[in-house]
């Protein structure tokens, strides 16, 4: 199976939400259940069916991360150095509006494009990967084809 590669932060959050998942959530909505169970004819309890369709969608979550989890890859970026690859810290300004962007290039369960994560398999990570402070990049993206100047790379 092919491995998810994680930076460290991601995999504890992970970690985090699903001892969540288990600790709290799932006890509550067995006793949801428990609780609606009590109140009678189970065909036209909205109470239970709904507490049911919750308790399917935290079994498929703790499912999901379990798997997710079992394959990561964990890869501390403050160990890595040299060219941009997985973990870097990539500031880059657009040639065309001088628009800057700060990214952190990590794997695709904790991209997050409104807080900087950028999945290694986007476009722009793509463009980025074994590139170095001072090069352009052409980026083909759904909207077309942008230009952009590294600036500076981290490992943080």
């Amino acid at each position: 199976m092919e491995k998810f590669p994680m930076t460290p932060k991601g995999f504890v959050a992970l970690n985090v939400e699903l001892k969540q998942l288990k600790s709290v959530e799932r006890p509550a909505i067995i006793r949801a259940i428990a609780e609606a169970r009590e109140h009678g004819d189970l065909s036209e309890n909205a109470e239970y069916h709904s507490a049911r369709e919750k308790q399917s969608f935290i079994e498929g979550r703790i499912k999901e991360l379990e798997g997710t989890i079992g394959l990561a890859e964990v890869i501390d970026p403050a160990t890595l150095s040299g060219a941009i690859k997985f973990g870097a810290t990539v500031t880059i300004v657009d040639e065309e509006t001088d628009e800057e962007k700060t990214y952190q290039i990590v794997g695709q369960t904790e991209a997050d494009i409104e807080n900087g994560l950028l999945n290694i398999k986007s476009p722009i990570a793509r463009a980025l990967i074994g590139k170095e402070e001072g090069d352009s990049v052409e980026v083909r993206t759904p909207g077309g084809v942008k230009d952009y100047e590294i600036l500076t790379v981290a490992f943080k």
